[in-house]
């Protein structure tokens, strides 16, 4: 395969398919939530259909992502890739026709899958269809495009959802999946690693899924229907797959998860705390749009663009705080960041009956916005100068499942916790247990400024490659440069 440069008809092409098949899943994951009221209304879901509805996304997400990243290497990256956009597009369609919460949920989770070729499958083809001279303003190029699909997003779905229907939601991914699919298969260069190591970890996928999914059917029926013989069964089930998953990887001699990487203290201390902060992120955007429709009777759009403050926020200083961080280390900012962002979260527990946008809001996601730009970048670093370069790609893998986790297990847990979890919830409850659930967050995210204070290290010698998350990613010079370019 020749090399496509930048700048060219070729690479334009690659561009646009990486793109739009990555922004499909991420324009998914930021209208969804927006969606989630009207979704419980048109579909009579309780409080436990719309944990579902997040999490069975996230389940298979964050479960399958290591996988998926294997598989382009091994059966060629832009098949795979393109099996991922025709399995999103397909479950797209089962998400936007389904008559039931039940049959929601269950697309959702194959939509989580294919995501799962998706997101990692991207990056992929730009790694292997450029110049390694062109790659670095390549994957600029990439995430500033890419980051209009998390900006648009809320506005998008919220009008989406006011005007017609929140099945539109759903339905919008099509042209864009069907069209990065033509891209991909007439403009995009196969490749496929010859060397790579043909062993797929089957066991480990399916412990780590089985382990993860009890944990969460647990969590998220239980406080509903009360402890039963089920309920203990599935938590069992649980305990017995996740300590299989650490007996798998141990033993395996190809495993999905090296846990000899988290020998490395600096490894696991970042993991720790991108556990902590995007577990918080991840409950904040849940409960914040519940408690903005249900209770501030926002509309969908004005919900959705509530939150824009933090997507701006992240698009215009994570290259900056990775910059930063490669000048003074990631330990400070990693430290002030979750720090910031707990205040944030903190400012917003005073969201209730009354009180107004600018007044309570506003500064609640502005500071949590500074909070996560000063956070992510510098994560994101750390964890990949905590590894020698054969484990670039797994390290960063592993840390965005670790992000993808945390969010489900958040969702899931926090509610009961809270108690938001019970079949019905009046208003009034409601505002109370959102105000919980900001302050664990909170706690959660200065857990995390801690963990950094104590387990990363002082040094400057960090390499960045791009986080899957939208507006995450650490750059390097070269790739600080390609972004102002962008």
């Amino acid at each position: 395969m020749v090399p496509v440069r930048y700048g060219t008809a070729a690479g334009r092409w690659v561009i646009a398919a990486a793109v739009l098949g990555s922004g499909v899943a991420f324009l998914d994951a930021t209208v969804v939530n927006v969606a989630l009221p009207a979704i419980g209304r048109d579909l009579h879901a309780g409080f436990s259909g719309l944990q579902w509805t997040l999490d069975a996304y996230l389940l298979s997400l964050g479960s399958l992502l290591l996988v998926g990243g294997s598989l382009g290497d091994l059966f060629g990256r832009r098949r795979v890739f393109v099996i991922g956009l025709v399995g999103f597009t397909a479950s797209s369609v089962l998400c936007g026709a389904a008559p039931t919460i039940a049959t929601l949920v269950v697309a959702r989770a194959v939509q989580g899958a294919a995501a799962a070729l998706l997101v990692p499958g991207s990056l992929a083809l730009l790694s292997a269809s450029f110049h390694p001279d062109d790659r670095a303003r390549a994957v600029g190029a990439w995430s500033g495009l890419a980051g209009v699909w998390t900006a648009v997003g809320p506005f998008l779905g919220g009008w989406l959802i006011g005007a017609v229907s929140w099945r539109l939601v759903f339905f919008v991914n099509l042209p864009v999946a069907a069209f990065a699919a033509w891209v991909a298969l007439h403009h995009v260069p196969e490749s496929l690693d010859e060397d790579a190591d043909r062993h797929v970890d089957v066991l480990g996928a399916v412990a780590v899924t089985a382990g993860l999914g009890g944990a969460v059917y647990a969590l998220i029926e239980g406080p509903v229907h009360g402890v039963s013989v089920a309920i203990v069964a599935m938590a069992l089930v649980s305990a017995a797959a996740l300590v299989l998953f650490v007996v798998v990887e141990l033993r395996s001699p190809h495993p999905m998860v090296p846990m000899s990487l988290f020998r490395s203290r600096q490894f696991s201390a970042a993991n720790a705390t991108t556990f902590a902060v995007y577990a918080a992120l991840g409950i904040a955007m849940f409960l914040l749009v519940l408690e903005l429709q249900k209770v501030l009777a926002y509309s969908p759009l004005e919900a959705g663009a509530s939150l824009l403050p933090v997507t701006l926020l992240l698009l215009l200083l994570s290259s900056r705080t990775g910059a930063l961080a490669q000048r003074i280390g990631p330990r400070l900012p990693m430290t002030l960041g979750p720090v910031v962002a707990a205040a944030g979260l903190a400012l917003l527990a005073r969201v209730g009956p009354g009180t107004t946008y600018v007044g309570a809001v506003l500064p609640g996601v502005v500071v949590l916005g500074l909070g996560l730009a000063l956070t992510v970048a510098p994560l994101t670093a750390a964890v990949l100068a905590a590894i020698d370069e054969h484990h670039v790609g797994v390290g960063s893998a592993i840390n965005n499942a670790t992000a993808r986790v945390s969010g489900l297990v958040a969702v899931a847990l926090v509610p009961a916790v809270s108690g938001l979890a019970g079949a019905h919830v009046g208003l009034g409850a409601f505002t109370t247990g959102f105000h919980r659930a900001m302050w664990i967050g909170a706690g959660l995210c200065a857990a995390g400024g801690v963990i950094s204070l104590v387990g990363i290290r002082r040094a400057a010698d960090v390499s960045c490659v791009p986080h899957a998350d939208i507006g995450s990613a650490c750059h390097s010079p070269d790739l600080q440069r390609a972004a102002a370019a962008a």
